[in-house]
Order: C-alpha cells, then sequence, then structure tokens
C-alpha cells in the first residue's frame, strides 16, 4: 500500500452555526484532511454548501481541503471551488459526460483531482482517465445524507481499485458509514483515506473519535 491510513472528518456533520470553531477542533484532534461535502439538490437529494462557505473556513486551517462535488453539472463551478481554497477538487464520474476535460480543468488550475463513483457505478467507468487521477472515492453508501450504514459489497469493488491503481501514487478515498467498526473493512481492501462524518462528530471527543477509526484501519493493513 503506497500511503498510511488519513482520516477525514466531513463537516457536513460538524455544527454549522460554529464552523470555523468544528474545523479547528478537528485539526487540532489531528485529523489528516478536511472533507467538505458539497450537494446541489439535484445530483444529490440534499443541498449543502458553495464555495463562498470553503473560502470562510479555509483560514481556519492549514489541512488539505478535500472538496468533494455532488453536483451536476460540475464544470461551470469547478474554478470557484479552486479559487476558493480546495486542495483536492473530487467530481463524480456519473455528473457529466466529459469526465477527461473536468480532470484536465481541475489540474489546469493547480488542484489535485479525483474521482468519485456512486455505489453502482463500475470502476470500468474510470479506466481511461487513471492516469489524470490523484484520488479516486469510493461512495459506501448512496450520497446525500449523512449518517447511512456502510454498504459491505463496496469491499469488493474497492480492492479491484486498489488492483487497477497499481503502483500509481493515486490515493483510495472511502465515504459512507465509516466507523471503527467499518473502517477495517474499507482500510483491509485498500483504502487509504477514509471519510468520517457522524463517528467524529457525534460527541465533543472528536481526537478520541479520530484515533479510534484510525487505529482500528491501521490495525487491518498490518
Amino acid at each position: 500500500m503506497p500511503h498510511k491510513v488519513l482520516i477525514a472528518p466531513s463537516i457536513l456533520s460538524a455544527d454549522f452555526a460554529r464552523l470555523g470553531e468544528e474545523i479547528r477542533a478537528i485539526d487540532a484532534a489531528g485529523c489528516d484532511w478536511v472533507h467538505v461535502d458539497v450537494m446541489d439538490g439535484h445530483f444529490v437529494p440534499n443541498i449543502s454548501i458553495g464555495p463562498g462557505v470553503v473560502a470562510a473556513i479555509r483560514p481556519h486551517t492549514r489541512r488539505v481541503l478535500d472538496v468533494h462535488l455532488m453536483i451536476a453539472p460540475a464544470d461551470p463551478y469547478i474554478e470557484a471551488f479552486a479559487k476558493a481554497g480546495s486542495d483536492i477538487i473530487t467530481v463524480h464520474a456519473e455528473a457529466g459526460p466529459h469526465l477527461d476535460r473536468s480532470l484536465q480543468l481541475i489540474r489546469s488550475l493547480g488542484k489535485k483531482a479525483g474521482v468519485s463513483l456512486n455505489p453502482s457505478t463500475p470502476e470500468s467507468a474510470i479506466e481511461h482517465v487513471v492516469d489524470r487521477l490523484d484520488l479516486i472515492l469510493v461512495m459506501t453508501v448512496n450520497p446525500g445524507f449523512g449518517g447511512q450504514a456502510f454498504i459491505p459489497a463496496m469491499q469488493d469493488k474497492i480492492r479491484r481499485i486498489r488492483t487497477m491503481i497499481g503502483t500509481r501514487s493515486i490515493h483510495l478515498e472511502v465515504d459512507g458509514g465509516i466507523t471503527p467498526q467499518t473502517a477495517p473493512l474499507a482500510a483491509a481492501a485498500g483504502a487509504d483515506v477514509l471519510v468520517a462524518g457522524s463517528a467524529v462528530f457525534k460527541d465533543k471527543h472528536y481526537a478520541g473519535n479520530i484515533s479510534a477509526i484510525r487505529t482500528a484501519a491501521t490495525g487491518a493493513r498490518s
């Protein structure tokens, strides 16, 4: 495995009335990345935040801002999210007909490029763009809401994508239902970045919650 396990708390589960404070808290608690879920109420059945919020939280952390665009179309908004301070911008393979063009745009703006796959989308959908990727995000729930249960069938998909990546320096991220109980399943299958929302923000013990996920996942890879 090319990377250590990284924990990326999803701010979708944070207290939006105290978002800057919440970002500083997970930073201090030892998160590796900050995962930002952007939803449009069209591609997924929920509406969350836009580039203005990304710009507002950028000064509160020096951690990687891992911005997941669950929007369609994505291309008209990529530049705004890049200028807002995103470090990684991930688009969905299902969100438009020109995935290669979207990834070229992200990279032309100096950002790392990611692609996400919904549970029903096979990994064959991204075979032609693997060499343009810095990150592959496997959805282990159907996107749109936090607090859903991990879909066990996605373990085999994670394994197949890990094989597809081979020796390339591409992060394999998993998002959906990650807890200390499911983190080992994702990590053993080959994931090296774990997005966790409810499991981190469920109480104020952010450091302990992050550590529990990391320890469980790391143990599964040893």
